[in-house]
């Protein structure tokens, strides 16, 4: 992996190239190169989740004085979801320096979203170790904040849970539910797999750090499925 040209295309250096590279380690990989000296990105990714939480919350506050806790919750929970994160990863290219198991490159985890969401914050959490605060979040500044106008034009900042219901009950007169497909990680860094069905059809999945996450990613992702 070059990762000299990610560095030029996003204009920045890194003192530890280490940590740059840890930034990209899936943890999948290290399960088939157990010699391998680094660690996987999961430290990083726990780090820069709350790094990427209070930028974005510092930022919200600031620019929407006249907004409510609660508009502010929602902007920011529409600006850190998996699916905004993974699609800007996607922009930057981060997929293609991924280091990955043989099966997860089988299987397209490279374009994977939760992947690419996790690794968002994974390089995010290394920026602020190698050069501080102010330059992560010159880089959210940069590649992520710019989403927000869209964000708040197009409503997708309102809560999918309670799009979804509105819609189901309004086509098929059915409530959605909610079940937990699988959970994997330890403890302290749970990953759930989320299903939502009307009656007995599970109609998408969803992931998150959190029941409550993967269940909102599930109704976006239905919410998708309905519109197409």
């Amino acid at each position: 992996m070059n990762f000299s040209e990610l560095e030029k295309e996003l204009s920045l250096v890194f003192k530890n190239k280490e940590i740059l590279k840890t930034a990209f380690v899936h943890r999948s990989f290290l399960n088939e190169n157990h010699d391998y000296t680094l660690s996987s990105n999961e430290r990083l990714e726990f780090l820069g989740d709350a790094v990427l939480e209070f930028i974005v919350s510092k930022f919200l506050y600031e620019h929407f004085t006249e907004k409510k806790e609660g508009d502010l919750t929602a902007f920011r929970s529409a600006l850190v979801c998996t699916e905004t994160l993974s699609k800007i990863s996607l922009k930057l290219g981060f997929g293609k320096y991924l280091f990955l198991s043989k099966g997860e490159e089988a299987t397209g985890g490279r374009e994977r979203p939760y992947i690419l969401a996790n690794t968002f914050e994974a390089f995010l959490g290394a920026i602020f170790l190698d050069s501080g605060i102010v330059k992560a979040r010159d880089f959210v500044k940069r590649f992520l904040l710019p989403e927000l106008n869209a964000i708040i034009s197009n409503g997708s900042f309102k809560d999918a849970k309670s799009r979804l219901q509105e819609i189901a009950q309004e086509k098929v007169n059915v409530t959605p539910h909610y079940e937990v497909l699988s959970e994997e990680g330890p403890d302290h860094d749970k990953c759930f797999l989320v299903g939502v069905f009307l009656a007995n059809k599970k109609i998408a999945e969803g992931r998150g750090k959190s029941k409550q996450k993967a269940e909102q990613e599930s109704a976006i992702n239905a919410l998708k499925k309905w519109s197409a």
